[in-house]
């Protein structure tokens, strides 16, 4: 130091840009489609308790399969899904009870659990992986929904913490946590973002931007002169941050991203709460706020009452249904109305259309449960759907049976989405041909 630094001088306009830069950079908007191509996104949809598999598997192989009573809903978008069967998850079975949670947990990871309350096991999910290969693309790297919320601490399911029958996202051993209210998923993708300025609005924000950052360029080097060596590189890695946003507001494109109209987040019931989460994902991936989502229709072993469709009873308790007809009647309503869900997710996504198709035609969206079915609790055989092309790199509109680990379908497909990575989960062979 050649002399002190008052606490006034390091209040000044200098410190203050510095202040102010998680701000302009969390402001700023992003591209929504990259040079190289279109926007990729990831979508995993969680369905509990397993699948009344004779109803939702098809007859058939091929493009001309005919959809079973369950998947009947996808008719306006039988031509974008792939149904999978005969894929196993092989990391849920164990010889102790608690298959709803060691199936929840390793919904997306492939990855075996603990049976503990406390000594939480797991591994880094697709939907993670994506999100931190993207790094700062997007506004947020992922985003985490779901129906019912819950604490991760104590025994959800046979001695397994409640992390596992709670979360479908990790990061390594840590469960990611989810937003179950609308309102507050909506504040966190949008609160102060104006996706209805004009292109010469958002040109001229950008021109404000560019000369805040070089007046923080300049302010940062006057006061690097002043500072001891170790300083001096703090300030050295400051200045790279701001060079670094300075690239990326000179990238970014000054034609408005998006179309945000009002947006009633209250919900009365639980089909209006599942609607509006449809909705959110929806307008996250046209405003290009993140490229992974993961949305939780319940819990690992819900017992939901479905009385509101003429299925009463708790959905769990049904699902355990000693081959009994008056259960599987209902487990027949139940699954269908969840798959009539999911028609108005990807009905709405392949209507939204974008440069390079629509957002249906670059997304792969996984649909799935913990388990294959209730009465089973088999992890073999998984009841998976597919839908989107990722870009055209996936093949839609057919059902394929294979004999391979769950874990190759997303080594394939983090691959197809950019990922350099060899294996995945604990039981992967090599990239399944999808």
């Amino acid at each position: 130091m050649k002399r002190a630094l008052s606490r006034r001088a390091f209040l000044g306009a200098g410190a203050g840009m510095m202040l102010s830069l998680p701000w302009l950079e969390a402001m700023m908007p992003r591209k929504a489609q990259a040079a190289e191509g279109p926007a990729l996104r990831f979508l995993a949809i969680y369905l509990p308790c397993g699948i009344h598999m004779a109803d939702w598997t098809p007859s058939t192989e091929g493009a001309n399969f005919t959809l079973p009573y369950i998947l009947e809903p996808l008719a306006d978008v039988k031509s974008d899904i792939l149904v999978l069967s005969g894929l196993d998850n092989t990391a849920g079975e164990f010889s102790a009870p608690g298959d709803h949670a060691r199936g929840t947990g390793c919904f997306l990871s492939c990855h075996l659990v603990n049976l503990s309350e406390t000594d939480i096991q797991n591994g880094t999910t697709i939907d993670q992986l994506y999100a931190d290969h993207l790094g700062t693309t997007t506004p947020l790297p992922s985003l985490l929904l779901g129906t019912a919320g819950g604490s991760n601490v104590g025994n959800c399911d046979s001695g397994y913490s409640c992390a596992y029958s709670r979360n479908i996202s990790w990061k390594g051993n840590t469960p990611m946590p989810k937003l179950t209210d609308p309102a507050t998923a909506f504040d966190l993708l949008f609160a102060g973002f104006d996706p209805n300025a004009t292109a010469a609005e958002m040109a001229r924000r950008k021109a404000r931007r560019l000369s805040v950052l070089d007046y923080a360029l300049s302010d940062a080097q006057a006061l690097k002169a002043k500072l001891g060596q170790t300083d001096q590189v703090k300030v050295e890695e400051y200045l790279d941050s701001v060079r670094e946003l300075e690239l990326r507001v000179q990238a970014e494109s000054t034609a408005p991203a998006c179309e945000l109209e009002a947006f009633d987040p209250t919900f009365g019931d639980y089909p209006t709460q599942v609607k509006l989460m449809m909705d959110i994902m929806v307008l996250a991936m046209q405003c290009d706020r993140t490229r992974a989502i993961t949305f939780m229709m319940e819990n690992g072993g819900s017992n939901r009452d479905f009385g509101f469709i003429g299925a009463p009873g708790g959905h769990h308790y049904l699902s355990h249904h000693n081959n009994l007809q008056e259960n599987f009647d209902k487990l027949r309503v139940i699954d269908r109305w969840e798959i009539e869900q999911v028609a108005y997710l990807l009905n709405a996504m392949k209507n939204s259309v974008e440069a390079d198709g629509s957002l249906l035609d670059n997304s792969f969206v996984f649909v799935g449960s913990e388990i294959e079915d209730g009465n089973s609790h088999a992890h073999r055989n998984m009841p998976v759907l597919c839908a989107g092309s990722l870009g055209g790199t996936v093949t839609t509109g057919t059902h394929t049976v294979v004999d391979r680990p769950l874990d190759d379908l997303f080594l394939a497909v983090g691959q197809k989405l950019g990922m350099d990575i060899t294996s995945y989960g604990q039981n992967s062979t090599a990239p399944l041909d999808v």
